[in-house]
């Protein structure tokens, strides 16, 4: 077998980890993340936003000989605010606080591989820093129900947007894309949609999804679907203009209906009495309808033109209390 080629030293990493109580998960992962690069990298610094945590980490859990692991620092949110604006808040703290080559996301339960980081760094090695790396979902763990949704989420994703759905938060990015990120308000929906409408450059690599180290998932249903619409949300503007298009389409076939019923009331002899008036009425409240939801779609979209919404890097410090450090811990 083919090796991979080594990763190129030293590169300054900063990993960020969005968290609500996995406090033992992660406390393992990082663990395991710095057997696994502690040959290639020097320096690592681990970033936990801790997303509204009912439970209090322990800073033994966290006390290890690390070799690459530099420092483990904790941004504690005043509320919980959901993983994707919990990243948003650390990538905009991460940009005005700290110096780093780049950026790697990832979940902090194991369902994000240390195995899966080594991939993306190779890959990113590979690339020289010059763009983005998300994880492509190879291999799914979930249910056969969970599975069955989440390609009914991708249709409908790429219907409205154009854009077919394969990557989750797992990524890493040169730090000089936080510079863009950070003033985009679509980060605070979804991270890696964000990324998307940025246009920057980035590139997948398919990467299997591992297991959960300890605990449940607190992902319900209803979170699901939350989610969902957030990336869908970020592209509302190309969204608009799709339904839009289909509303007028919508119109233009229902008049089109009230057309040919009427050539067939006044010039054949194939209508039925009564049947006439029943189809021009009902075509003609679908045709308003229709009107009626394109002329919404085209206010909603002009008003959206002029609000700047939530940015991060003027708004995220008002859901932050004081950074701790619990690596090494004074």
């Amino acid at each position: 077998m083919i090796q991979p080629p080594p990763l190129h030293s030293p590169l300054h990493l900063i990993i960020l980890m969005p968290l609500r109580d996995d406090w033992t998960s992660a406390a393992e992962l990082i663990r395991r993340l710095d057997k696994a690069i502690s040959s290639d990298f020097r320096t690592v610094e681990i970033f936990l936003v801790d997303d509204g945590s009912i439970q209090k980490h322990d800073h033994n859990d966290f006390e290890s000989r690390f070799s690459v692991v530099r420092a483990i620092r904790v941004l504690r949110l005043r509320r919980n605010l959901g993983h994707q604006r919990a990243i948003a808040i650390g990538l905009t703290h991460i940009q005005k606080t700290a110096s780093c080559d780049a950026v790697l996301v990832m979940d902090s339960d194991g369902e994000d591989t240390p195995e899966g980081v080594v991939e993306l760094l190779r890959a990113y090695s590979g690339a020289q820093g010059a763009q983005a790396i998300f994880a492509k979902r190879s291999r799914r763990s979930e249910s056969l129900v969970f599975r069955c949704f989440y390609h009914l989420y991708r249709v409908l994703h790429r219907g409205l947007t154009g854009i077919s759905v394969q990557v989750g938060n797992f990524s890493i990015l040169p730090s000089k894309y936080l510079d863009t990120l950070v003033v985009m308000s679509e980060l605070w929906n979804h991270y890696a949609a964000a990324v998307f409408r940025s246009k920057l450059p980035f590139t997948m690599v398919p990467i299997a999804r591992g297991t959960r180290i300890a605990g449940i998932s607190r992902m319900n249903f209803a979170a699901l679907v939350s989610h969902g619409l957030s990336a869908i949300s970020v592209f509302g503007d190309v969204v608009g203009v799709r339904l839009l298009i289909g509303s007028l389409a919508g119109s233009m076939l229902a008049g089109l209906g009230i057309i040919l019923v009427v050539i067939i009331r006044f010039v054949t002899n194939q209508a039925i009495p009564g049947w006439a008036t029943y189809a021009t009425g009902t075509l003609a409240i679908i045709m308003i309808q229709f009107i009626t939801i394109a002329t919404s779609f085209t206010f909603f979209m002009l008003s959206n033109r002029t609000n700047l919404g939530f940015v991060p890097l003027r708004d995220y410090s008002l859901f932050m209390e004081e950074p701790e450090d619990i690596y090494p811990h004074e």
